[in-house]
Parts: structure tokens; sequence; C-alpha cells
């Protein structure tokens, strides 16, 4: 076994010697921090040492050159969330009101159609042979003048019934409801001074549409 030889009290530095030798380290430090690597670092040169051994450039140097660094990075992180943006997808939600196409009302589908002209003064007379309880739906309307009307029906037990009257018209449209069996219809007279064409148009339950004056 190896004894290495133990070194004597008196040859061991005393505790102002460590003191001091610790000052010495500390200032030394400092005045390197001061001279040297604040001014090649930092380039913050408080002494102008830095300056005349061209430390306070170099660091000044390495500091703009952070910067743009730092710069760099901010302006790619404001270019990314832009286009992480530009790329979302927009769903769009189809308008109901806009895409629904108006409905257009269904055209009434006739099933017969007359047409008579009427001088003045002179009368005609369309009726609808019909079941008690059945129902015709009409309209009819003139190209000029006007004409008095009486929707009426003879009745199956000869007496006269009126649905409706009207007097100097020009249209008029609706239903009915047949309250007997037999012939039901209109009755009209031209009492303007010029011809009226008349047109008719039905559907409903009927067996027959005639003319019958």
């Amino acid at each position: 076994m190896y004894n290495s030889d133990m070194p004597n009290r008196a040859d061991l530095p005393s505790k102002r010697k460590l003191l001091r030798s610790t000052i010495l380290a500390a200032v030394s430090a400092a005045a390197l921090l001061v001279t040297v690597i604040l001014p090649a670092e930092y380039g913050v040169d408080p002494t102008g040492v830095g300056r005349v051994l061209g430390l306070t450039e170099m660091g000044q140097i390495k500091e703009q050159l952070a910067q743009e660094a730092a710069s760099a990075e901010a302006v790619e992180a404001v270019e990314e969330v832009e286009v992480a943006e530009e790329i979302t997808p927009v769903i769009e939600v189809p308008d109901p009101v806009a895409d629904t196409a108006p409905v257009e009302p269904l055209e009434i589908m006739w099933r017969d159609e007359t047409s008579i002209t009427l001088k003045p003064g002179a009368a005609a007379e369309v009726k609808l042979v019909m079941v008690k309880g059945n129902v015709a739906h009409y309209e009819w309307a003139t190209d000029q003048g006007h004409l008095n009307s009486d929707l009426h029906t003879d009745g199956g037990d000869g007496k006269t019934h009126s649905y409706k009257q009207g007097r100097a018209e020009t249209v008029n449209a609706g239903e009915f409801t047949a309250i007997s069996e037999g012939a039901h219809g209109w009755f009209w007279r031209n009492r303007s001074d010029k011809d009226v064409t008349v047109t008719l148009r039905v559907k409903g339950d009927y067996s027959e549409l005639k003319r019958t004056m």
C-alpha cells in the first residue's frame, strides 16, 4: 500500500492568503467581464477597452444578428398563422330560402270551355246536367262590355232556384252544389251597347254541358 506524505501545517496557505487570492480572482473576473465579455458578446463597452481591441464591434454585430433572427422568427410565425387561416376549409350552408325556386300556382285543368257572342239586348243560356249533391266549379269572363247573369236550376220539381245573380258583370267564378237532379247553369243578357263575347270554363261532377237558349 502506498502512503503519500502529508504536508506540514507550515506549508499550507494561511486564511489571509486564501482571502486575498479569492479577492484577486473576483477582481480579475470582473475586469474580464467588463473589458472582454460584455464588449465581445453584447456590444457593451463601459471602459472603452473593448472598442480599442475590436471586441465591441464584434459584440454589436452579434446583437444585430440576434435581433434579426428574432424578427425573422416572429415574421415566420405570423405567416404560418395566416397560411393556416387561408387553408382552413369554409363550409357553406345553403340558404334554403335562396335556393328554393318560387312555387308557381297550379293552372286549373278545366273540363269544358265554350264561348258565346251576344249582341246588345240578346240573351243566352248554358246548362250542366247534374245529379243532386254533385259539385261544379266554373269561371266566366267577357271580352268587353258587361252582362247581367243568373246562375240557377230549373229543378226536378218544376220550381226555379237561383244560386247567384249579378248585374253589369264582366267576370265571375266559384262553385255550386246541385240541389236537385236536372239542368243547372247560367243565363246571360247583354245590356251594354256593344257586342259581348262571354267565355265559360267548367269542371266537376256533371254528365253534359249544353246550350239551351
